[in-house]
């Protein structure tokens, strides 16, 4: 059991994390024997895999965004300028700054239009790596947010997984089909929803799993609904 918790304290401070973290990873660590092994290693097992300083360069070429949007997807001529325009607009702010926000989009049409492999596209043509989280038939928001360590059954929300999938902090987020989420859970979903999308708010991400704030604010969030 020492070797094994000198591991988990050796993975803490090589990790790229924020200071703050890396002293509660410490600090849960050496309480290991009264809140488990297990359940300290699954923790930090999160916490040095998250992409906290980690993001893709985008490809702001208009040519080879257009390329891609013509060889995915036939005619839809004004939909492809309108994405071009969407396109031109983020290699514009980031060329006026670093911190730049991509301005949020949403995809409105009938099932099977194409609005998912058109985020797909969007996402290739920037060269990010693209998260998909499906929000039909979703009943709680704890699925976005994950559930407090203090329950035994805790589990990281689907935000964090696909962040962590995704390798880095600046991925698409394709947010898909927000209309149809269960009618027991929609205020709690869309409170989620607008605290994910707003660039006020989504600078410090917190879910209740990891329970330390994610920087989101690179992130490009599409959203569809039918």
């Amino acid at each position: 059991m020492t070797a094994d918790i000198k591991k988990l304290e050796e993975q803490v401070k090589a990790a790229a994390i924020p200071d703050d973290l890396r002293e509660k990873c410490l600090g849960m660590i050496a309480r290991v024997t009264a809140i488990g092994f297990e359940q300290a290693a699954h923790y930090v097992d999160w916490i040095v895999n998250l992409p906290w300083d980690k993001s893709s360069d985008d490809i702001l070429d208009l040519g080879h965004a257009r390329q891609v949007l013509d060889r995915n997807h036939y005619g839809l001529g004004d939909l492809k300028e309108r994405v071009l325009e969407y396109l031109s607009i983020l290699i514009l702010n980031k060329q006026k700054s670093a911190s730049y926000r991509a301005p949020i989009l949403l995809l409105v049409g009938l099932v099977g239009t194409g609005k998912t492999t058109l985020a797909i596209s969007i996402a290739e043509a920037l060269g990010r790596k693209l998260v998909r989280i499906p929000f039909g038939g979703m009943s709680s928001a704890l699925d976005l947010r994950g559930q407090s360590r203090v329950h035994a059954d805790a589990e990281v929300g689907l935000v964090m997984k696909g962040v962590r999938r995704a390798g880095v902090k600046n991925p698409v987020i394709l947010v898909d089909e927000i209309d149809r989420v269960a009618d027991i859970a929609r205020g709690e979903i869309m409170g989620v929803l607008v605290e994910l999308l707003d660039p006020e708010q989504n600078m410090a991400f917190t879910d209740h799993y990891i329970d330390f704030p994610f920087d989101l604010s690179q992130a490009m969030f599409i959203a569809t609904c039918n």
